[in-house]
């Protein structure tokens, strides 16, 4: 594959919904340019961009992939991404590579769920965008009606794009490209017509301003407007050069912009990273400036560090092949840098920049992932490491408290894609369980109790002696001393707070740690021989499980602030769902697009599956987050079977 430069070159990421036929368009567009010469199938597992052994097993994309397509002496490079909404992080990362995005839509299906988060995506990122609708050859396909659902739903910004025709079509299309130019809005209102040029000129304009958002129709089946849609893409679709510029941060973190333009000082984003176990770490990069070559020294922003090019590639899929200089605007594959990640910058040292991390969707499903086998652990900690590095969206949090490994992803199916790859690239083989709950238990009553301790062996004995008055606090712990007359010597009283605070570590009911409780020393006594540090600690202990039975145990639960954005529809399903989690209301607020955010208090126990429901709730239409805020009492009910339970465990 030959170089190009930036004006010929064209990134453009492919959104959508899930089976909207996104792989097999571009298996289509090859085709037409000769790459292929049959047509992969999705079901046969032998398209181009879907190579990988776990997308070719399930049927679906996981990973996006770079399809570039060499067409009337210019290059698009396609940037396949999953459907499944799982797999956001993908798009994100996609979207930050291309200067414009084309959202396909199942002709038989219309707008679904996915077609409605593409957008959302394709809309926060500001990018340029167009819609597809494909399998047009389906039986019972309107075309008609999908034209005015996807208008419906996104605006009259939407306009159906053919070659400037006669009828309705044109004066709309003639309309949406008047607005997007004072000069042509001028001449529309004359009545004049517009040149051929001021046409594609106000048309460009107006789809780089996202005024514009042109409509077309394909079959990739039977290659039906396939190649017009890649002369509409090469026509009107910006190339990185028609950029105004990127924007960055210099050393003293000032904003700098940088034009995409092979003149200017390197720099490179690395958008996407892929861990080969034969092959090592395989960087996706975006040359924003300057060219990139084999053996260049470039300076990463992020990790302060210098990294060196070896070999570089292009990637169709699976395939590669090397290449010796890549300008401004492309897109190349570096293998083997030692300190660079996803999302971090690459540059000239002596012109320092560092573009914007990608952001990714914060984790809302969290799972316990354990071993089979004994001593895996070490491999889990590894080989989860690694899959990090090549998908960003999932992060791993190992909880001191209740022991666990959890694996925080956008739901079910990326936990079970992860867990799958650690069994086929890393040979470890993991059970997924729900993650534990982290309770407390305090005290609602008050107490006072003596504890001693008395032994006599063979030579010098122990023995300490404390009485101790317990009480709730507001304090995690509080413990002061009231002894007169020296019954407990001031040496020992440290011992005896150390003792409580030890002792504060597993508490009666259920073994968890034990909070706000207040500890008063008052009175004990000791023995000028057999007394000692241990003894008194000891002591201090004995008071303690006494004296926290007999002040009215309870168990404490974590409470979650949850705050959950959902479209007006599903809200009775939101809220009687809540009341069955235990949840409370705070309150509902109005969103601008029609949708509504439910804040509420649900305890952690309630919460660990809710990312599933909720999507089957709402059809994937709703969000949540969710956010520590405080412990309270459990119900008696649900405190004894948690007691029960803790009880088995440690049988």
């Amino acid at each position: 594959m030959k170089g190009y430069t930036s004006n010929n070159v064209r990134n453009v990421a492919l959104v959508g919904h899930g089976g909207s036929g996104k792989t097999t368009f571009l298996e289509a567009a090859l085709l037409a340019t000769g790459v292929i010469n049959r047509l992969g199938r999705v079901e046969d597992g032998n398209t181009v961009s879907d190579y990988d052994k776990m997308e070719i097993e399930k049927g679906y994309s996981i990973n996006l992939s770079i399809v570039p397509v060499e067409y009337n002496k210019k290059k698009i490079n396609f940037i396949d991404t999953p459907g499944y909404f799982d797999f956001v992080g993908e798009v994100n990362s996609a979207l930050r590579a291309c200067e414009a995005a084309v959202i396909l839509v199942d002709a038989s299906a219309g707008v679904q769920v996915g077609t409605e988060k593409a957008w959302n995506s394709c809309k926060d990122h500001n990018i340029p965008t167009f819609f597809l609708i494909n399998k047009i050859d389906k039986e019972n396909v309107d075309v008609d009606k999908i034209v005015a659902d996807l208008k419906a739903k996104f605006g009259t910004s939407l306009v159906v794009l053919t070659e400037p025709s006669e009828g309705e079509v044109k004066e709309v299309l003639t309309e949406a490209v008047a607005e997007s130019d004072e000069e042509l809005l001028e001449k529309y209102f004359s009545g004049e017509e517009f040149t051929d040029e001021e046409f594609t000129r106000g048309l460009t304009k107006g789809i780089a301003s996202r005024f514009i958002i042109p409509i077309m129709t394909s079959c990739a089946l039977d290659g039906r407007g396939v190649k017009e849609f890649l002369d509409a893409i090469l026509k009107y679709a910006p190339a990185p050069g028609d950029y105004p510029g990127y924007e960055g941060k210099d050393e003293k973190g000032e904003t700098v912009t940088r034009k995409c333009d092979a003149g200017e000082p390197v720099s490179a984003f690395v958008f996407k990273t892929l861990v080969d176990p034969f092959v090592g770490k395989i960087s996706f990069l975006k040359v924003i400036s300057g060219k990139v070559t084999p053996g260049m020294e470039l300076y990463n922003a992020r990790a302060e560090r210098a990294e060196k090019l070896s070999t570089l590639f292009h990637y169709r899929g699976k395939n590669q092949g090397e290449v010796s200089v890549v300008e401004a605007g492309d897109i190349v594959v570096a293998t083997k840098l030692q300190y660079t990640q996803t999302g971090d910058t690459l540059c000239d040292k002596a012109s320092y920049i560092q573009y914007p991390a990608i952001e990714f969707p914060e984790p809302c499903l969290f799972m316990a992932v354990q071993g089979k086998a004994k001593g895996d652990e070490d491999k889990i900690g590894s080989g989860i490491q690694k899959l990090m590095e090549e998908d960003p969206s999932f992060t791993i949090v190992r909880n001191n408290e209740t022991h666990q490994i959890l694996i925080g992803g956008q739901g079910d199916i990326q936990i079970g894609i992860i867990t799958a790859k650690l069994k086929e690239k890393y040979g470890v083989e993991v059970e997924l369980a729900d993650p534990k709950v982290a309770y407390r238990e305090t005290i609602k009553g008050k107490s006072d109790v003596q504890g001693k301790h008395k032994k006599q062996t063979g030579g010098a004995g122990q023995y300490g002696d404390v009485h101790i008055r317990f009480s709730p606090s507001t304090e995690v712990f509080e413990f002061s001393e009231e002894i007169f007359g020296g019954a407990v010597p001031k040496n020992y009283i440290p011992a005896v707070e150390k003792g409580l605070r030890e002792s504060m570590e597993k508490g009666p009911l259920a073994g968890y740690p034990v909070v706000n409780i207040k500890a008063v020393l008052y009175d004990g006594s000791y023995h000028d021989v057999d007394s000692n540090e241990m003894a008194f600690k000891i002591a201090a202990s004995l008071a303690f499980k006494k004296g926290i039975v007999e002040a009215n145990p309870v168990l404490l639960e974590p409470i979650m602030r949850v705050e959950i954005t959902v479209p007006e529809e599903y809200m009775g399903d939101i809220m009687g769902d809540l009341n069955k989690r235990r949840g409370k209301i705070l309150g509902m607020e109005p969103l601008s697009d029609g949708g509504q955010k439910v804040i509420a208090e649900v305890p952690q126990a309630e919460m660990f599956k809710y990312a599933i429901t909720l999507r089957a709730m709402t059809q994937a239409r709703g969000t949540f987050t969710m956010k520590f805020e405080r412990y309270e009492e459990v119900p008696p009910h649900i405190a004894e079977k948690v007691i029960e339970e803790a009880k088995r465990e440690e049988q």
